[in-house]
């Protein structure tokens, strides 16, 4: 790994048996935070924040299943519906508490995001779209397919960054169907394709772009 300034602090939450929860703590003051899931991937990634022109960002991130199939449920809310809301309660509710008790900051709605890549994509929509009190920003990197829009959505919806690579076309067609359905509901949409395939370099890359559209420069 690259020369890291800020801190990187695991704890186990109690959820489902010991739940692990990695938090990037940047060097600067936080003036935004991001919740993400696959949170032992996207920890990680508060280095590339660092080499960028992004504000000053702190990364919650949560830890996803070994078990592919049992992340897909928490993740996307059409699988296990009763599962998806178990992890729903607990990213929403108790990691944020946990998150406020543990690094005393408390930034608002407008300087707060959801952050997800692959499945992780379809829980940043669905809790962002669940949540707009709590989240302003989605952000959502080739998104799975197995949450699509609603035939209704709500009445208030955060502003969404997607990107999906063109050597991914069924993560493309994805992202691409949820930026029209956002755009139409009247939410402010960023939608980028990139020539790349779906792996993390894209959504690495992507990242401090995402922190920067949302939170300035």
């Amino acid at each position: 790994m690259s020369f890291i300034a800020g801190e990187l602090v695991t704890e186990t939450l109690e959820y489902d048996g010991g739940r692990q929860v990695t938090v990037y703590v940047p060097p600067d003051p936080p003036q935004a935070i991001v919740f993400a899931g696959d949170g032992q991937l996207i920890s990680q990634w508060g280095v590339v924040l660092e080499a960028s022109a992004a504000p000053s960002t702190m990364i919650v991130g949560v830890h996803r299943l070994a078990d592919e199939m049992l992340r897909l449920h928490e993740y996307s809310p059409g699988f296990s519906p009763e599962r998806f809301a178990a992890h729903e309660k607990f990213f929403v509710e108790d990691v944020h508490q946990w998150a406020r008790s543990r690094f005393g900051v408390t930034l608002p709605p407008e300087r707060t995001a959801v952050f997800g890549v692959s499945a992780g994509g379809e829980l940043a929509l669905a809790i962002g779209l669940r949540h707009p009190d709590i989240y302003s920003s989605i952000f959502c990197a080739s998104p799975g397919g197995g949450y699509r829009p609603p035939d209704v959505m709500p009445s208030s919806i955060p502003r969404a960054y997607l990107v999906a690579g063109t050597l991914e076309p069924f993560f493309l067609d994805n992202a691409t169907r949820w930026a029209a359905a956002l755009r139409d509901a009247g939410a402010d949409v960023e939608m980028r394709e990139r020539v790349a395939s779906h792996d993390d370099v894209m959504w690495r890359e992507e990242f401090p772009l995402m922190v920067a559209w949302a939170f300035g420069r």
